[in-house]
């Protein structure tokens, strides 16, 4: 059996949109964004970063009401540009998701046990999977606990920050960063936390009247989460600073402590842990549906299409992801996983506005998603671009070859 049950309502939807999303821009890419652009610099990074997440979230939107089932733009590429663009999103998806998945779960050792954060990464990812093989049901009912804890205390750290805190408005307009060219660096990054909106388009298969509730689900997911960002940001640039908030390795901690409840900043240390789980949740779902979806045309092991009878979810892609999350957390570290995937990401995106293009309308906005994506994944730094696009050259070379050979056969 091959087939997913169409269990997700649009609410279902949100919420996992919502898991995937929040999370690793609020407690890993504010400092180094502050970095690179400075202060007013950060949040013209952040209106960018969203602006080109609502153009990739519109495309997506409408690629997936056509195209409802599992894969995302592995499935729009094939469909709308040929076999080669799909293969394309799928490795850049499945590359760069792969790497994503290892960046959260070292984040979560990170901040739980962080002597021992890798052994914590590694039970992460085989208790989250464990979750996601019981079902997608399990799945949005858990993300929709770990989304709970993660409003909350992201909630407390806002009124604390805004009521209690040294904040200071003209902490925002002071000046650092690298210029133009820093101000780019950091959206690619800050997008890197809002990409979690196509895990409802990943998901296609499973939701109920996919052409009604996608299209709504994506938008809300993205509007709640670019609102908490935006007030995030200015209430850690408004009482720490720049030059502190870059220097921060936990930024939200340090707003609290800077507010003069320093017995808070344990609450907000769990919060980071318990938001970092639900984008790790949702993420390996995703990849996993991806996989699936490649796997059932061959571009990855056919095997690796089976979907288990009594919980409806594809077992052995899941199994695979998690294997190979595992062997990035073991061998890898936590800051080339964040650069690399979200080069990959970024073309990934390039890919379904090249896909959205062909429908007939709203080519102003896919035209401006892919400019924005293109853009933003080559003035990332150079370490992070030139490893992304050696593995998407890699992959292609692979897909080619394989190509031609499968051609020979086909004249013998």
């Amino acid at each position: 059996m091959t087939q997913l049950d169409r269990r997700l309502g649009v609410r279902d939807a949100v919420v996992i949109g919502l898991g995937s999303m929040l999370g690793a821009g609020v407690f890993v890419a504010f400092a180094p964004a502050a970095a690179l652009a400075g202060g007013a610099g950060m949040l013209v990074a952040l209106a960018l970063a969203g602006a080109v997440a609502f153009c990739n979230a519109t495309s997506s939107a409408r690629l997936a009401a056509r195209y409802p089932e599992s894969g995302g733009t592995y499935v729009y590429g094939r469909e709308r540009l040929g076999d080669l663009a799909g293969f394309l999103a799928g490795w850049a998806f499945v590359t760069g998701k792969t790497a994503s998945c290892a960046a959260m779960a070292l984040t979560i050792g990170a901040y739980v046990w962080p002597a021992g954060a890798k052994l914590v990464a590694v039970v992460a990812v085989a208790a989250l999977t464990a979750v996601n093989l019981l079902g997608i049901e399990k799945t949005a009912w858990a993300t929709t606990a770990l989304v709970s804890v993660t409003m909350l205390v992201l909630g407390t750290v806002a009124v604390v920050g805004l009521a209690a805190g040294p904040f200071d408005i003209d902490h925002i307009g002071q000046s650092g960063g690298t210029g133009i060219r820093g101000v780019l660096s950091a959206a690619g990054l800050l997008f890197f936390a809002f990409a979690g909106y196509a895990r409802i388009a990943t998901l296609g298969e499973e939701v109920r009247d996919p052409e009604r509730t996608i299209p709504r689900a994506i938008p809300v997911a993205l509007g709640i989460v670019l609102l908490i960002y935006v007030l995030l940001a200015v209430v850690s640039l408004g009482v720490l600073g720049v030059d502190a908030l870059a220097r921060s390795t936990a930024p939200l901690a340090d707003v609290v402590e800077a507010a003069g409840t320093p017995w808070l900043a344990w609450a907000v240390r769990i919060g980071a842990g318990v938001a970092v789980t639900g984008v790790l949740l949702a993420l390996l779902a995703g990849v996993g549906r991806t996989t699936l979806a490649m796997a059932r045309r061959r571009d990855f092991p056919h095997a690796l299409a089976a979907v288990h009878e009594r919980y409806q979810v594809p077992h052995r892609a899941e199994i695979a992801v998690a294997v190979a999350v595992t062997a990035l957390v073991v061998l890898g570290d936590l800051v080339t996983a964040i650069g690399f995937s979200s080069c990959t990401v970024l073309v990934y995106y390039a890919v379904t506005n090249a896909s959205a293009l062909t429908l007939g309308r709203g080519r102003i906005v896919a035209a401006l998603g892919l400019l924005g994506c293109l853009t933003l994944a080559v003035t990332l730094p150079t370490r992070s671009v030139a490893a992304g696009f050696a593995v998407l050259a890699v992959g292609l070379a692979g897909y080619l070859a394989l190509s031609r050979i499968r051609a020979r056969h086909r004249r013998a």
